[in-house]
């Protein structure tokens, strides 16, 4: 059983330790995100299935799959954050924890906490700060935490926390306020 489907149902984790949530997610943008992406999803399905309506449900089907490949990818575009707004809809409560061995985003990713240097405050290819994790595996790229406009709380109280547990890791707590 995936970890945050065994937290949903009032488990502790597969490794049985208690868990120590660290951030949520709003709720808000994430129901906007899902209705914006329905709406978009049910108007381009219309629009490609509304020219051949009288032609019976076999040449409507054939129309929304295989007519315009621009409105196509349009629908798989909005089924995807449809998809993805609804995932994280189910994981908001939990969002950023760990159970005091590894750091969990979500239900999809997880890294050591030994190995949790330092967490940072990006913009990202569209100018949307995020937080990053500085992971120690020799690589130069930083690992995404959560974006800011999303998290419920401040970016401080998030960074600490995840500091905090991972000093607790190395036996010497670092200089790590949480708030």
């Amino acid at each position: 059983m995936p970890i945050y489907r065994a937290m949903q149902h009032g488990e502790r984790t597969i490794t049985n330790r208690p868990v120590i949530v660290i951030a949520r997610l709003k709720a808000k943008p994430l129901l906007a995100g899902q209705l914006v992406a329905a709406l978009l999803l049910a108007g381009l399905a219309l629009g490609q299935a509304w020219p051949v309506r009288a032609d019976g449900v076999g040449a409507m089907l054939r129309a929304i799959l295989f007519g315009d490949a621009l409105a196509t990818a349009a629908m798989l575009a909005a089924a995807y954050g449809l998809w993805t707004c609804r995932r994280l809809w189910r994981q908001r409560a939990r969002y950023i924890f760990h159970d005091g061995a590894r750091l969990y985003r979500g239900g999809d990713l997880s890294w050591p906490l030994e190995s949790i240097r330092d967490v940072v405050v990006e913009r990202g290819g569209a100018g949307v700060p995020a937080l990053r994790l500085v992971v120690d595996d020799d690589s130069e790229v930083t690992r995404p935490l959560v974006l800011l406009p999303l998290l419920d709380g401040s970016a401080e109280a998030v960074r600490g926390g995840v500091l905090f547990a991972a000093a607790g890791m190395r036996g010497v707590p670092g200089g790590v306020t949480v708030n």
